[in-house]
């Protein structure tokens, strides 16, 4: 049985900074969305993102100049301090045989998108003799992690994971492993993402992007949002986080990687990674469906993303499941490469917490989405058990499972 215990979390959202701050909002059904501010949209068909607003970079990077790393860097990092000083631990004091034993596991979508966009400006313009050497250390995703690592002063396993909107669920079960095989006594998990012009202007080209708000699951469901952020948990082996006595918001019960080796944008048209997903987090954390208190849905608005994630858990849980599932992309939008991270974070704080965070915006029930989306007002509810669903471009899906803490003596 996996017994790794999430000790810290730290949030960097539309909705604000700290999960001191984003839970209230979510469970108050707070939008993040609002006229995209980091670029001109006027030939865009669509103007509203879910950008993170006054967020200053320098409060947060101490120990290299700001400059020299990018906006998702730069917002993986703060996210990270935050979920280290949440978890009781000073970067600032590690002693070289702990920073040897401390990891980092990042996950991404576009990776640093700012610094290409920058260079593509410099291009079109013929001014390319304005850039100098710092492109190569601002621009490869892998800095990311790199950047988080060298801010906290972990020196053991650090790993990138692009596996997309996914890939804060990957770095969380890679991180679990690490732990679990003995590489690292804490890790750093999460995931981080930039809002940029690449992104926004690929999905509009898909016709993707809601233009007033994302209503999950709802009937008249237009779109998605795109938005930023970053997303952390700590993670260590339960023993140890009792041993020097901290705050367990949860434990990581079991987990689910499956790809639907179909098609590198469209989904498979029965739903069938997303449940071998889910089904596979069930069997590694010996739990059945009827265990499960919430649902954390991937749930993008979109139409068929929604009605896809529906036949999934129905083959799981079986149609007309009554379990709780909420879409928090309903109020902070598609953060990328860090919304699995950021509502993984959620999960532990519904178990700890006793409440499910509702899905806004839901105005008309859709026959084809029958499940209880916990429409527009959160829910006290004891949770015991949560999993967190992910789904990706390239058919990467990822189910994570959380339970509340066992009773130890």
């Amino acid at each position: 049985m996996i017994s790794i215990a999430v000790t810290g979390l730290g949030l960097a959202t539309p909705i604000g900074l700290g999960h001191e701050t984003v839970w209230p909002g979510l469970l108050a059904g707070r939008s993040g969305f609002r006229p995209v501010g980091l670029f001109d949209t006027s030939r865009h068909g669509t103007h509203l993102g879910a950008e993170v607003q006054d967020f200053d970079p320098a409060a947060w990077v101490r120990r290299t100049p700001v400059e020299s790393m990018s906006r998702a860097s730069h917002l993986g990092v703060a996210a990270a301090r935050m979920a280290l000083e949440d978890a009781g631990i000073d970067p600032e004091n590690l002693a070289p045989e702990t920073a040897e034993r401390f990891g980092v596991t990042m996950g991404t979508t576009s990776g640093e998108p700012l610094e290409i966009e920058r260079l593509s400006d410099l291009m079109v313009g013929d001014r390319l003799d304005e850039l100098g050497g710092e492109l190569a250390g601002r621009y490869p995703c892998h800095l990311i992690a790199a950047h988080v690592a060298a801010e906290l002063g972990f020196a053991g396993p650090n790993q990138m994971i692009p596996t997309a909107c996914a890939a804060g669920n990957y770095a969380i079960a890679f991180a679990v492993e690490a732990l679990l095989a003995g590489r690292a006594d804490l890790m750093i998990a999460g995931g981080a993402d930039s809002f940029s012009r690449m992104t926004y202007t690929g999905f509009g080209k898909l016709g993707a992007i809601a233009p007033d708000v994302v209503r999950p699951f709802a009937k008249n469901r237009k779109g998605m949002i795109p938005g930023e952020g970053s997303g952390v948990l700590v993670l260590e082996r339960t023993e140890s986080a009792l041993s020097r006595g901290a705050r367990i918001y949860a434990e990581v019960a079991g987990y689910g990687l499956t790809c639907d080796a179909h098609h590198m944008t469209a989904a498979h048209p029965e739903g069938d990674g997303p449940a071998r997903a889910m089904e596979r987090a069930l069997r590694t954390s010996g739990l059945s469906a009827d265990e499960i208190s919430y649902v954390s849905a991937h749930g993008t608005g979109t139409p068929t993303n929604d009605k896809l994630e529906t036949l999934a858990v129905h083959r799981v849980f079986g149609r007309g499941t009554k379990v709780p599932i909420s879409s928090i992309k309903s109020m902070i939008g598609h953060t990328m490469g860090a919304a699995s991270a950021i509502e993984a974070a959620v999960c532990a704080l519904a178990i700890h917490e006793g409440w499910i965070p509702p899905t806004t915006n839901y105005d008309e029930p859709d026959p084809e989405c029958d499940l209880d989306c916990v429409p527009n007002q959160a829910r006290q509810v004891r949770v015991d058990v949560a999993m967190n669903n992910a789904y990706a471009f390239g058919g990467n899906n990822a189910s994570v499972i959380f339970r509340r803490p066992h009773v130890r003596a």
